[in-house]
């Protein structure tokens, strides 16, 4: 008889553990400085999981941030230095009705102006952008982290000169480029300190 009572409780904490994702710690090394993010699995399943898959494949490594606006946002995950797209994967479903805003320092998917048309590229909030966020009827850019480390760097980039390059616009003039992205442990307190 316990047996049967255990087993069901069991399986019923371990459910709830599994609704909860822990945050993602990842490190971006560009070539202005490092940037930390954390990301929120348990808010944006989907794009974290799109975003890490990217990384793992080393997707990011020698692309720019190729759109630059100054007091909005720094845009990457799409461009070689010479403007040249790098082949991505399947376009993913959105998630911007998640509770998370974009704010100054979040990371949020780029996309068209279909919803559900993200694939690699991402934006940095220079500055709070509510505008950009979900709203009921009206989908809006999913974010899914925000920076805990570098934004310092983040503001660095928003500062570039920028031009225009064909058909694309505020791209800087000197590359920015994003020299990897990886998966890190979180930066663990020193008790004797």
């Amino acid at each position: 008889m316990l047996k049967q009572i255990v087993t069901p409780l069991l399986f019923a904490s371990s459910l709830v553990m599994a609704d909860t994702a822990p945050p993602v710690q990842v490190e971006m090394t560009t070539s202005a400085g490092t940037i930390r993010l954390e990301l929120n699995a348990d808010k944006a399943p989907i794009t974290v999981r799109n975003f890490l898959n990217y990384a793992e494949q080393g997707h990011f490594n020698g692309l720019t941030f190729h759109r630059v606006i100054p007091g909005f946002m720094i845009q990457g995950g799409g461009f070689t230095p010479d403007m040249q797209p790098r082949q991505t994967g399947a376009p993913i479903q959105h998630e911007s009705n998640n509770g998370l805003s974009n704010r100054r320092g979040s990371i949020a998917m780029a996309r068209t102006r279909d919803p559900d048309s993200a694939t690699s590229q991402f934006f940095i909030n220079l500055v709070d952008n509510r505008r950009l966020d979900g709203m009921p009827g009206r989908p809006g850019y999913t974010v899914f982290g925000r920076v805990t480390e570098g934004m310092e760097t983040v503001e660095r980039i928003g500062q570039v000169k920028t031009e225009t390059r064909g058909y694309h616009r505020n791209v800087p003039v000197e590359a920015v480029v994003i020299e990897s992205v990886k998966k890190v442990e979180p930066a663990q307190e020193n008790p004797g300190q």
